[in-house]
């Protein structure tokens, strides 16, 4: 630098005094070690931090084969940006990254999101260019930003909260392998070309420990979550295991150190809106939730607010339609929600589900707009009438029935009650609120053979008393009377049955009132077998008697055949060995004669029973693998259970123990299939005990139940204007 001012070729008219300043050029501050402090209690994510970990590893993967880009996607307030940081720090520790971390929040939810030129001046910047000469334009800065890294020994770029593949592209690193990038967003960035790690919500387990650790935090001899485990699992399950409604709940104990765990959790579970509920002052679920829902457009906002009116835990595509009123299942928005992380796929094939928070942040939405809230609850519950009942016409169908037109056969009548199982038992039990008690009521009846046949006892105590408080709401004896009837059988099922007796008493008393022969005599029987299985057999004898005659006069044969095969068991029962097997014989041939292959088949399976106790093993065997051959046919894993069992005991009864253990295990695999653990522990119990050395005796093996005949036997009427419903 010269000390010499020259003013060679200047003009001056009077004194001149020259001045010179010197400056030490100094480089532009730069921001390399800009991460945010690390979060508080974080726990409960090994698996991901180690995946991370392996993609920011330079040695890792080297090469052709190294990962630039590594995006973090999950639901608002899942803990992305804390996992982000969390690896970050771990990497710098490792000294994986001498040239700095830059980290960048690109806001990229809010309503004015960091453009690309805004990102980049600020990347810049970071690196240590000075304003005046970084570019005007966005290419012209992304260009300058690549050189830059290019001589830097290798940095990390932390770009949280990105809402598009085009907010991150220009960020990337030029040539060379070297850097890395590592991107947190609420949508899958799957454009980008990145390594994908998705978060979900916490474990249990997880979820517990953050509280006790963000809690100790604001106070070390903070014990009240280990002092209040219970309480604090349904903290952590209120709030949906979502890192940032945890967080929010440990701020509200922490500013308040007198309140209990079991306190703020009555609080979330009784609040009648749980998210109002979830919020510090600082902080709110909803408002996180919001961000993203705002962002939406208009068909798959409202998809995701009717979506959340979805009664069981999984929405199938056919009801996602249903509940939009579209002819076709809105598909592709349903993916665009699962983009952006607000739904997800479900269990079964063509099945969606929401959070819970984000179901709770839905239905608030549609509760803003309460017509179409309730015109898409409507529309639901017709769609499920309409198709249980044609399930059902399938389920009991008989030759010489007309053919039900929906379902062609009953594997695909099954199969579609199976994936709408728990959407369906939550819709029929709407009918507590007036709006919807003609339809969930005639709901609910529809859906009794098959929660019978599954086995699904609770569910059909459920809804059979939803429907039977909805039909006496409205004044609907008929529906009440059915209602009473299945809630019977339920109650019966699971050991009730003294509730089962009263249950059937009410159905049987409304019957006569209204003139419903029909409907009494299948009230008869049913009343008969819980009266049996209270040990009434006398009363039970008469109520079997009433309901073969009421059957006999109406011509019903198939009533009729029920009928005589639980007065068979009474016999039976009674020593009345003669009565009992011309009982069953007239049960076996009615319903031969109308097709009902099913009751045929328990009418054969007590006709074993009662020859095996008249020592006519051979006769015995015959009869039980008819009765087998029909319930395998018709997939009666209950039926056959009870079958296979009571072959294992004729072999039993007859010394041959290895087929007699190898029938007993049989039985238990097809209750297990059933759905009927204690019974399948039984059959094990009795092969288990043939395996222990034999002890002469002369008693015989114990036979299976017997195999009674029950039904909710009358027709459901359609409810009032269902569409295109036909009468049962």
């Amino acid at each position: 630098m010269s000390d010499v001012v020259d003013f060679r070729g200047g003009d001056f008219r009077g004194p001149v005094i020259g001045k010179a300043e010197y400056r030490q050029q100094a480089p532009a501050p730069t921001a390399l070690d800009a991460l945010p402090p690390p979060t508080a209690g974080f726990t409960g994510r090994d698996e991901e931090l180690g995946r991370l970990r392996a993609a920011l590893d330079p040695s890792g993967a080297g090469g052709e084969q190294a990962v630039l880009v590594t995006a973090v996607s999950g639901l608002g307030g899942i803990g992305k940006t804390a996992l982000a940081v969390r690896a970050a720090y771990a990497a710098r520790e490792e000294g994986w990254f001498p040239g700095g971390v830059l980290f960048l929040d690109l806001h990229g939810y809010d309503d004015a999101p960091v453009t690309a030129d805004q990102a980049l001046q600020s990347l810049l910047r970071a690196l240590g260019v000075e304003p005046e000469h970084i570019p005007v334009t966005a290419d012209e800065r992304a260009g300058l930003y690549r050189s830059v890294l290019a001589d830097r020994e290798p940095v990390l770029i932390l770009a949280d909260n990105a809402s598009s593949p085009d907010q991150v592209r220009p960020l990337l690193p030029g040539g060379g392998r070297r850097h890395r990038v590592l991107v947190t967003s609420r949508d899958r960035l799957a454009a980008l070309g990145a390594r994908l790690v998705q978060l979900d919500q916490l474990t249990p387990g997880a979820a517990y420990e953050l509280l006790d650790r963000a809690l100790r935090i604001a106070d070390p001899e903070d014990d009240r979550v280990v002092e209040e485990p219970e309480a604090a699992a349904r903290l952590a399950e209120l709030c949906g295991y979502l890192p940032l409604a945890l967080q929010i709940a440990v701020a509200l104990l922490a500013e308040d150190p007198g309140k209990a765990v079991a306190e703020l959790a009555d609080e979330l579970g009784t609040s009648y809106d749980r998210l109002a509920a979830l919020d510090d002052g600082d902080r709110s679920v909803r408002a996180a939730f919001d961000l993203s829902y705002r962002r939406l457009p208009a068909g798959q906002a409202r998809l995701l607010s009717l979506l959340a009116l979805a009664p069981g835990p999984e929405a199938s595509e056919e009801v996602a339609a249903v509940l939009v009123g579209a002819e076709e299942p809105p598909v592709a928005d349903l993916k665009a929600l699962a983009r952006a992380h607000l739904v997800e796929r479900g269990n079964s094939r063509g099945c969606w589900r929401m959070h819970d928070l984000v179901r709770a942040f839905g239905a608030g939405v549609a509760a803003g707009d309460p017509e179409a809230r309730d015109a898409a609850r409507e529309r639901l519950l017709a769609h499920y009438y309409r198709c249980a009942d044609a399930a059902d016409d399938r389920l009991q169908w008989l030759p010489g029935d007309p053919e039900p037109a929906h379902f062609a056969t009953r594997a695909e009548a099954l199969a579609w009650l199976d994936r709408e199982c728990a959407g369906l038992v939550a819709a029929a039990q709407w009918g507590r609120e007036k709006r919807y008690a003609a339809m969930a009521s005639r709901l609910a009846l529809c859906l009794w053979w098959y929660l019978d046949w599954r086995r699904n006892f609770d569910d059909l105590i459920g809804v059979s008393s939803a429907a039977q408080e909805a039909s006496h709401g409205v004044g609907d004896r008929e529906g009440e009377a059915m209602a009473w009837n299945n809630l019977g059988l339920g109650l019966r099922q699971v050991g009730r049955v003294e509730e089962a007796i009263d249950a059937h008493v009410r159905d049987r008393d409304l019957c006569q009132v209204l003139d419903d022969p029909a409907g009494e005599a299948t009230a008869w029987n049913n009343l008969g077998t819980a009266l049996e299985l209270a040990g009434r057999l006398e009363e039970a004898m008469n109520a079997y008697e009433r309901s073969r005659d009421l059957c006999h006069a109406l011509g019903d044969r198939s009533g009729e055949g029920m009928a005589w095969n639980n007065l068979g068991i009474v016999f039976a029962a009674t020593g009345r060995t003669e009565e009992a097997m011309d009982a069953y014989n007239r049960s076996r041939d009615l319903h031969h004669s109308v097709g009902d292959r099913r009751r045929e088949a328990a009418a054969w399976n007590n006709i074993g029973n009662v020859l095996r106790t008249e020592n006519q093993v051979g006769r015995a065997m015959e009869a039980l693998r008819k009765a087998l051959s029909i319930r395998s046919e018709y997939e009666d894993w209950y039926g056959v259970a009870q079958t296979l069992g009571n072959l294992g005991g004729t072999y039993e009864d007859t010394r041959r123990q290895a087929e007699a253990r190898s029938y007993y295990l049989q039985a238990a695999d097809a209750f297990t299939r059933a759905n009927a653990p204690q019974e399948a522990a039984r059959a094990r119990a009795r092969a288990a005990a043939l395996t222990a050395p034999a002890t002469p005796t002369d008693t015989p093996a114990p036979a299976a139940p017997p195999a009674r005949t029950t039904d909710s036997g009358r027709p459901s009427p359609p409810p009032p204007d269902a569409p295109d419903s036909a009468a049962r």
